[in-house]
């Protein structure tokens, strides 16, 4: 099989505006055939990135980009409109501003033509109009000005113009953005279509288009590459903790868990990793220094910590009482910032797993790992680490003890901070869990509250020692479905915020869904099938997880 041909060599790449550093050191190789999608939110940089390929950036730019064995951007103004339109072609985010108004669509194509072509005019327009054509634009479409014409066909017009010359190299900047759902299936059907024999680059904040066009994908942020690989790796399995969070703020039709972001803004030109302040993972050193992008689970990935980090394994856990094993064989794996739901009817063995995560009972074989270390015994530093959001809230709180001392004693028992102190934690944690501050609660009992506001409190109390991981089992079962579903966002929040990892345990699917990353399905002490929440739901293979989705909770008149 033939090579494919190296089109497009970006090495050491800087663009900088004004003293503001907006793209840093990129590196990017672009061969034949190759779509490679660069995906980010606004501000990172990714039109830079074209225009920057393009000689049209008004910024400071250094480093090199090879095309035909020529550095673009040692290339005289000449040279590049010889090349742009002709051997590259920039199809423009926004066609009002791209399409000159006082043209029609077919005189602004003979135009492109003319300019690259030695060809008499009248010719040129029967290319123009036979270009137009095959891109769905015929009659008086085709003679229109671009005011006549709706989004789609401006963009269409846009994608004609830029194809006309057959270009090695397309740089597609947002070009499905504001188009109408069916209008932008048809343009991207239209670019599937147009990328053959060529090389593209296709800047997008938009997943489904990245998706749908991209073999390759850049993840761009603050300026740098922090992900890059295969399409389908990166977009099914992210392992920057920037691309979890971007695939989940995305809003389609495949995810099922609520939406959560990304706390904080991005910033450019500070020092270290560019997402470090805003990463719930960050250690000193990613402040200190930029991670190099290196070649890690089959992608190219900068994260001083080799990606989102696995923070709880289970292997080969076992729990038996005499001859009744609760937990078998079990393993499993939390990582940093996820939820994984536990599913499986009553008896399965979930509430057994947590509590021996948790020490409340001995493992009978198998082992626990916390940030990699293999725990033997349950110390102070480890309920600092982990904690356990009970089933009955009411029940797991001391009747003894008012609001305050109950979220107060964690602080107690590990003898952090002094008297004030605590008491400003206990407001603070009773703030973050949406409750009030005042004297009346503090000093209310458990026996006093509602079921709502007991489990606050509950949840309260398990964040008092800043743990990063959180086992909540069952933790709405007893509640209303409206008192529930604020749980339920309160605890997305709090993960969003603090960058907790969940072991959500429940034997609600539906609830499961909404909430979860991935999901393992229990019966009987074993876990028979785990996977991506989205992909498990649409299509199970375990009989038992077909059981529990035809019976869950479902509001249907058909």
């Amino acid at each position: 099989m033939e090579q494919e041909k190296t089109i497009l060599d970006i090495q050491s790449l800087y663009v900088s505006y004004e003293g503001t550093d907006i793209l840093k050191d990129i590196n990017l190789t672009l061969k034949t055939n190759q779509t490679l999608a660069v995906i980010g939110e606004s501000g990172a940089g990714k039109s830079s990135l074209a225009l920057a390929i393009a000689g049209l950036c008004a910024g400071s730019t250094t480093g090199t980009v090879l095309f035909q064995n020529k550095n673009l951007l040692a290339a005289t103004e000449a040279e590049l409109r010889h090349i742009r339109g002709k051997d590259i072609s920039l199809v423009f985010q926004n066609t009002d501003n791209a399409l000159h108004p006082l043209y029609t669509a077919a005189e602004q194509i003979t135009e492109a033509i003319i300019l690259h072509k030695d060809i008499a005019k009248p010719s040129a327009y029967q290319l123009a109009l036979q270009a137009l054509a095959e891109i769905g634009l015929t009659g008086k479409l085709a003679t229109a000005y671009p005011h006549e014409l709706s989004g789609g066909q401006q963009q269409r017009t846009l994608i004609a113009m830029a194809l006309v010359n057959n270009p090695e190299l397309l740089l597609l900047d947002e070009p499905t953005a504001s188009l109408d759902p069916l209008t932008k299936q048809e343009i991207t059907t239209l670019l599937q279509q147009s990328a053959a024999g060529r090389a593209v680059i296709l800047i997008t904040h938009d997943i489904t288009t990245a998706a749908e066009l991209a073999d390759t994908v850049a993840v761009l942020y603050g300026g740098r590459i922090i992900e890059l690989g295969p399409a389908r790796a990166i977009l099914e399995t992210p392992r920057h903790p920037y691309t979890r969070g971007l695939l989940r703020a995305y809003p389609n039709m495949t995810t099922v868990k609520d939406f959560q972001g990304i706390p904080g803004t991005m910033q450019h030109n500070l020092p270290g990793c560019p997402f470090q302040p805003r990463c719930t993972q960050r250690l000193t050193s990613c402040n200190a220094s930029m991670p190099e992008l290196a070649l890690t689970d089959g992608r190219m990935l900068a994260c001083h910590r080799g990606g989102i980090v696995p923070v709880l394994q289970v292997t080969n856990l076992t729990k038996a009482w005499d001859e009744h094993q609760a937990v078998q064989d079990l393993t499993l794996t939390l990582y940093e910032g996820e939820t994984l739901a536990i599913v499986g009817e009553s008896g399965s063995g979930k509430t057994t797993l947590a509590k021996t995560i948790m020490g409340l009972t001995p493992p009978t074989s198998g082992n626990i790992y916390l940030n990699g270390v293999n725990i033997t015994e349950r110390s102070r530093d480890f309920y600092k680490q982990i904690q356990l959001v009970f089933q009955n809230p009411k029940e797991a709180l001391s009747h003894r003890l008012t609001v305050c001392q109950l979220i107060k004693e964690p602080l107690d028992i590990q003898k952090i901070g002094t008297e004030t102190d605590r008491l400003v934690a206990v407001k603070k944690l009773l703030t973050e869990v949406e409750l009030p501050t005042n004297d009346a609660l503090l000093h209310k009992y458990p026996h006093q509250l509602s079921g709502g506001e007991a489990q606050r409190v509950v949840i309260a109390r398990a964040l008092a020692l800043n743990p990063k991981i959180l086992i909540a089992d069952e933790p709405t079962s007893a509640l209303d479905a409206s008192i529930q579903a604020k749980v339920i966002k309160l605890l997305l929040n709090l993960q969003e915020d603090r960058g907790l990892s969940m072991l959500f345990i429940t034997h609600d699917i539906a609830l499961a869904r909404k909430i979860s990353d991935r999901l393992a399905v229990m019966k009987n002490g074993k876990i028979v099938e785990e996977g991506l929440t989205h992909l498990l739901i649409a299509a199970p293979t375990h009989q038992y997880t077909q059981k529990l989705l035809a019976v869950a909770a479902r509001i249907s008149w058909r």
